[in-house]
């Protein structure tokens, strides 16, 4: 089983790798994976990027993800379970969706926020956009 778990170095997103993580160890065989990924919207910093060059706001976001993903690196290795990190750019529910169906994962896992009431009802969250258009299951953990 291939799982992608969501990493956005909150408290939430290493929940969920760790429920991800016992799911893991409860299936038998070999093909046992995780990937973490980190995604970053770079919609917003396109016109900087005319001001300092692509490749500073590529380096930019890239230590944002590094940041984001270490917690959850090292949780992972010390799982004993395959797994690797990867970034991403754009639109942050369509490219982790986006992701989960080219990479040909079995599930998404995302730590939610647990917002209530009409604020979840006016601005959603990102993991409840991912679960309204992934094509791929969605385990939202709490």
């Amino acid at each position: 089983m291939k799982i992608l778990v969501g990493i956005d170095g909150s408290k939430n997103a290493l929940r969920a790798l760790r429920f991800a993580i016992r799911l893991l160890r409860r299936i038998e065989g070999r093909n046992r994976s995780i990937t973490l990924l980190s995604v970053h919207d770079d919609t917003a910093l396109r016109s900087a990027s005319h001001f300092v060059g692509r490749e500073a706001v590529d380096d930019y976001l890239s230590d944002l993800s590094q940041t984001d993903l270490a917690p959850a690196i090292a949780l992972a290795a010390k799982s004993g379970l395959d797994y690797e990190a990867i970034e991403g750019r754009g639109p942050l529910a369509s490219t982790i969706a986006d992701s989960a169906k080219e990479g040909k994962f079995d599930m998404i896992v995302l730590g939610s926020k647990g917002r209530s009431g009409i604020r979840s009802l006016l601005l959603g969250s990102v993991a409840q956009r991912v679960a309204t258009i992934s094509d791929v299951p969605v385990t939202l953990v709490r």
